[in-house]
């Protein structure tokens, strides 16, 4: 049976692969394939703040466990954080459990290397293999172990803050920062750790209930972000996801800054620097003002397919350090090997610390192309070679020529179909984004 999507496994809980015993399975898989390579495997379970995470963090235990691993639990995480004790505890691997930037009722789980990396898909292919088989309980002196790893967020924090703290003033001395945590795994951990780096926080998203995590917070809705930044006269605002690995901030004026133009702040800043060593891998997103504004200043851009596994795949291939998307997941691979939220807004105020710049003045060499995405839910499949829509999409490249893109996809984590039209007219934008999505919504939504 095929699970794996390109960000773990996802769905809308009681519904396969979201149930209980296919959890149950799948946990005790995993354990299975850890054995072959450990003789006392130990694996880290972290989760945001759904409330059904109590109920797949509790059926992977049992999982893990009744195939002979050891479990340590962390409770609410970010899943960058995850991955940091993955490798400070030397664990076999780890599984957070989180639908990223989804609804509440989604959930998720995405299994961890003992680098903190995502699986490979080899063995990704091993789990779905191992799921096939009759699910045995390992005899009873050969049971794994729970226990609760009480220091987690402490540990986490303090990586944090070390990677950032100098001999000297904290490097966010006086800066005044609002924080969006989305209700999320990082409500607990994100405004302690910019405290401690010296900022005046003010805090948003900060009372998880099990059901309100992305719900008019975080990364999803910067409405609220906006104005209290402003309101506050705070010099920025930092929103994160549901599962603190995706990262949008404001400017003092309550402008968005997305992750294209974090991706070029800290570009432009480590080659002026002369530290960024190689170049910048984005996606199919990426704004194209992002590949201009890089290369006028001779930095090498590549793209990938959209996911972060791709454009850590491509820095690896390329031995560089930067990479990132549009959303807001960031690669720092010199700070951490996974998109970490907190980590990626850290080197940013940093930046615009040391620079005393506006983010005005720090983004004043990139000038974006005007973007419509436009989501279709799907309730049929969605049929690439289709002649009306290949039609309409082609009139639309052509009338756009050389300097506007149309992009086509199915969501990787959602039954959705999405449509991105990029020119530098803004009515260009609209219009055909407009067309194209009435015909897919004819004919794959109706």
């Amino acid at each position: 049976m095929k699970f794996f999507g390109t960000d773990g496994i996802r769905g809308r809980v009681g519904r396969s692969p979201m149930t209980p015993d296919v959890v149950l399975k799948l946990g005790w898989a995993f354990g299975k394939c850890l054995q072959a390579g450990s003789s006392d495997p130990l694996v880290l379970i972290g989760k945001d703040t759904r409330a059904s995470g109590y109920v797949f963090e509790s059926v992977l235990e049992a999982g893990l466990t009744s195939a002979g691993v050891n479990v340590g639990l962390l409770g609410p995480l970010p899943t960058p954080g995850i991955a940091r004790l993955v490798q400070d505890l030397n664990a076999s691997g780890g599984i957070a459990i989180s639908a990223s930037h989804n609804p509440h009722y989604d959930n998720g789980i995405k299994f961890l290397s003992a680098s903190g990396e995502k699986l490979s898909r080899r063995m990704e292919g091993d789990i779905e293999e191992w799921f096939e088989k009759p699910l045995q309980m390992a005899d009873a002196e050969r049971l794994g172990k729970a226990r609760r790893i009480t220091d987690a967020s402490r540990r986490y924090i303090q990586f944090c803050v070390d990677s950032f703290a100098a001999d000297g003033a904290p490097p966010l001395q006086g800066m005044r920062l609002a924080v969006d945590c989305a209700n999320g795994a990082a409500y607990h951990v994100a405004p302690e750790i910019y405290r401690a780096l010296g900022a005046k926080v003010l805090a948003t998203g900060i009372e998880p209930d099990g059901f309100n995590i992305n719900r008019g917070v975080g990364t999803m809705d910067m409405s609220g972000l906006r104005k209290k930044t402003v309101g506050e006269c705070c010099d920025c605002g930092v929103a994160l996801d549901g599962d603190g690995d995706r990262l949008l901030m404001v400017d003092s004026d309550g402008r968005l800054i997305d992750g294209d133009e974090l991706l070029f702040l800290i570009a432009d800043y480590r080659h002026r620097k002369k530290f960024l060593n190689g170049g910048v891998v984005g996606t199919q997103m990426s704004n194209s003002g992002l590949e201009s504004a890089l290369r006028l200043r001779g930095i090498p851009f590549e793209r990938t397919k959209v996911g972060d596994r791709y454009v850590l795949e491509m820095m690896k291939r390329k031995n560089w350090r930067l990479g990132g998307e549009s959303s807001g997941h960031l690669l720092c691979l010199d700070k951490s090997n996974s998109c970490d939220a907190i980590v990626s807004s850290l080197v940013v105020l940093q930046i615009v610390c040391e620079s005393g710049k506006s983010f005005a003045q720090l983004l004043e060499a990139m000038e974006k192309h005007h973007q419509q995405l436009v989501n279709i839910p799907l309730k049929r499949d969605f049929e690439k070679g289709n002649s009306e829509f290949a039609e309409v999409v082609s009139s639309a490249q052509r009338v756009l020529g050389e300097e506007g893109r149309v992009l086509v996809r199915p969501s990787g984590t959602e039954p959705l179909l999405r449509v991105m039209v990029e020119a530098r007219s803004e009515e260009l934008c609209r219009t055909w984004a407009g067309k194209i999505a009435a015909v897919a919504n004819r004919l794959f939504s109706a």
